[in-house]
């Protein structure tokens, strides 16, 4: 069973940056895709950014160009660097682990990212 444990979230101003980070405890070499999701309060839980184990990515549009995506195989670790912050992107930041054949293998417990105005 995989578990996925998070960190690096918190307070910052807009504009600012935060950097998350998901350790696997398990190898992610079963692991096709990780990446980070997030849901504010009363909305849905939506994809922030993707990356797969060749280190493709793909973002939400309205991240791009602000946050960066990045996989560390050998460490089974994925981060989310997160730059010019905006009071938008306040949320409940979740890691995601999906396997090759498409489904998600394991949801980290999330880590709050609130950006004050």
């Amino acid at each position: 069973q995989v578990h996925l444990v998070e960190s690096g979230g918190g307070l910052v101003q807009a504009g600012g940056s935060l950097k998350l980070s998901c350790a696997a405890s398990v190898s992610s070499a079963n692991i096709r895709l990780m990446g980070w999701y997030r849901q504010a309060p009363g909305k849905q839980r939506d994809y922030v950014a993707l990356i797969d184990n060749e280190g493709t990515t793909n973002d939400a549009g309205s991240v791009k160009g602000r946050f960066t995506i990045s996989r560390d195989n050998a460490k089974d670790t994925v981060h989310l660097q997160m730059n010019s912050l905006e009071p938008e992107d306040t949320a409940v930041y979740y890691c995601n682990a999906q396997s090759y054949y498409g489904t998600t293998i394991a949801w980290g417990q999330g880590t709050q990212v609130t950006v004050s105005s």
